[in-house]
């Protein structure tokens, strides 16, 4: 009690050559430039490079997701800051995107003011370059494409994932591709991760077995030596 006493009396003693008090002071003088405390509490941030790429995202690896930024920044290397909960990219000093952290994995996460998808980056990505990248391996290959680039709200998602499947060519061979390509369409399910994951685990071959072998079926010449199923009932 006495501790209190004797520390606001000091707050109200008046300094020496000066007319005022350091509490007056404060109301007079300093208090003006005092900030409102934060509404939220404080959060550790982290960091990773990354550079923006083609399609004006960049890539944030602890999450595997993506993150647009205006396209005038594509090609430049930045910095993400993060949180729990928030996502902050900076070039520089500057920040140029601020988004909502989403924590599923592959997502990508738009603000629309920075696409533009006319932009002179773009100028050799559009449907036909994919078109005319994918022909060359294959039919299926070709319908594929044009599947992925009509099934994405914006283009520059569309032009990345399309070209991630023209591109298992160089791992797999065109053939495979055009095989897995052909059993992704008939299973509805023409993405990239699946056709990837088909590739990975050789379904595209079996395939192809099951496909000759119904194919050796049916050449099997016709002869009185050969007894059909009538002959075993």
């Amino acid at each position: 009690m006495k501790c209190h006493q004797h520390c606001s009396e000091t707050l109200h003693l008046l300094f020496k050559r000066k007319e005022a008090s350091r509490i007056e002071l404060f109301q007079s003088v300093e208090r003006q430039y005092l900030k409102p405390l934060p509404s939220s509490s404080y959060e550790l941030k982290d960091y990773r490079k990354a550079k923006v790429q083609k399609m004006g995202y960049v890539y944030f690896s602890p999450d595997k997701s993506y993150y647009s930024v205006p396209y005038r920044y594509i090609g430049k290397e930045t910095c993400i800051h993060y949180t729990k909960d928030m996502i902050e990219v900076y070039f520089y000093q500057e920040r140029i995107a601020l988004h909502q952290r989403n924590l599923t994995k592959g997502s990508y996460i738009t603000n629309t003011t920075h696409l533009s998808s006319t932009h002179k980056f773009y100028s050799d990505w559009n449907p036909e370059f994919f078109k005319k990248k994918a022909a060359p391996h294959g039919a299926y290959v070709l319908r594929c494409i044009e599947r992925i680039l009509t099934s994405h709200d914006y283009p520059e998602i569309g032009y990345k994932r399309a070209m991630g499947v023209i591109q298992l060519h160089k791992a797999y061979g065109s053939e495979r591709l055009n095989n897995a390509c052909k059993r992704a369409l008939e299973g509805e399910a023409s993405s990239y991760q699946h056709i990837k994951n088909i590739l990975k685990n050789n379904m595209d071959k079996a395939s192809l077995f099951y496909q000759d072998l119904e194919q050796s079926k049916a050449h099997i010449p016709v002869h009185p030596n050969i007894r059909g199923a009538s002959a075993y009932k």
